[in-house]
């Protein structure tokens, strides 16, 4: 069969989570979509998509296994790609895009690349030369050429439902605070926010109403704690309408992965952002200070998120709701709300040519 649109991504969630809101678009426009991922990417892939799982290089591997998995994972995309005459390659990066960008270029068939965070990432440096175009989310992003026609911005493709909602509600009630973990959770928050909170003003905390994403093993212990304070919260390692709970938050405390950022910046949502200290590149801190740059968020580096600090940072930003509904205006002029269907345009043009 021919005439398929393969879409080629590592397996994080923020690097999935972009490649699935494209292979949406592109099946909602009636054309067929292939995902080529390994088998960390397959965890991701919920619903009916036509999913092929690859070899290809780990963290962790050695410089031979890493060599192996490519090759492995080569040989397999060849044989698909021969097979199917795809039309176009879209890749997200990580490892696992290597193969069938590399079995794509191999049979003449363009690649499109697509970096989510304002670094570009050590394996899209090295697929920007099998591409066409590179697709970047952030205008300034590190280490990647200047803005051309070969290099352009279409943003950060989103799930459905994350869209721009009015100012966060006025401050003189209850005041939701929504914590996300990134997809993983993080238990930084798990240990330090509630240490932090505890230290806010009685009449603060009182208003206080907790929804936290967090790892599966810190959610008893993290309700018990809240308990303890007599701070409401619902606590959950995952929540499947974070759209919702957007919509209906006061502040964000939150990791600065590129999905994440895009959520809360397409809902318009202030946010405080403490980027994860060890992200490749320190790509999280960048992704927090292009907000943070834009009046859009708050960042306070992991090492400095003490509970005292953190206190001092969320206390400051509630307790001034001019300033939040500010930071709420700037979030809606510095998100996307356009990228997924930029970005599909930008890959269905090359289809139209290699029908």
């Amino acid at each position: 069969m021919s005439g398929r649109v393969v879409i080629a991504s590592g397996g994080t969630g923020g690097h999935m989570f972009p490649a699935l809101a494209l292979a949406d678009e592109i099946i909602r426009r009636g054309h067929r979509v292939a995902l080529v991922v390994d088998e960390r990417g397959r965890r991701w892939v919920k619903g009916d998509y036509e999913v092929h799982v690859v070899a290809a290089a780990r963290p962790g591997l050695g410089v031979v296994g890493r060599g192996l998995g490519v090759v492995q994972g080569f040989v397999q995309c060849l044989g698909l790609f021969r097979r199917w005459q795809p039309q176009v390659a879209a890749c997200f990066g990580g490892y696992a895009s290597f193969p069938p960008a590399m079995a794509a270029r191999a049979l003449g068939r363009p690649v499109v690349v697509h970096e989510q965070n304002a670094v570009l990432g050590k394996a899209n440096r090295v697929l920007a030369a099998f591409a066409r175009k590179l697709a970047l989310s952030f205008a300034r992003t590190d280490h990647a050429p200047p803005l051309s026609a070969d290099t352009l911005v279409t943003g950060n493709p989103l799930r459905t439902g994350f869209e721009a909602q009015p100012d966060p509600p006025p401050a003189d009630g209850p005041i939701r605070l929504f914590v996300m973990g990134g997809s993983q959770g993080a238990r930084i928050f798990s240990a330090v926010l509630p240490e932090a909170l505890a230290l806010l003003a009685p009449e603060l905390r009182g208003r206080l109403h907790v929804v936290q994403q967090a790892r599966p093993e810190d959610v008893e212990q993290l309700r018990a704690r809240y308990e303890a304070m007599g701070v409401p919260a619902e606590i959950a390692s995952f929540f499947d309408d974070v759209a919702r709970r957007l919509a209906d938050c006061h502040l964000v405390v939150a990791r600065s992965g590129a999905s994440t950022v895009a959520e809360v910046s397409a809902c318009g949502r202030p946010a405080l952002y403490v980027p994860y200290a060890h992200a490749a590149d320190d790509h999280q801190y960048a992704n927090a200070m292009r907000v943070a740059d834009a009046g859009a968020g708050h960042v306070l580096r992991e090492a400095d998120a003490t509970p005292a600090r953190l206190a001092a940072a969320i206390g400051d930003l509630l307790g001034h709701p001019a300033g939040l509904a500010a930071m709420a205006q700037a979030a809606r002029g510095f998100a996307r709300p356009d990228a997924t269907v930029a970005l599909a345009d930008l890959v269905l043009s090359f289809a139209e040519k290699n029908p």
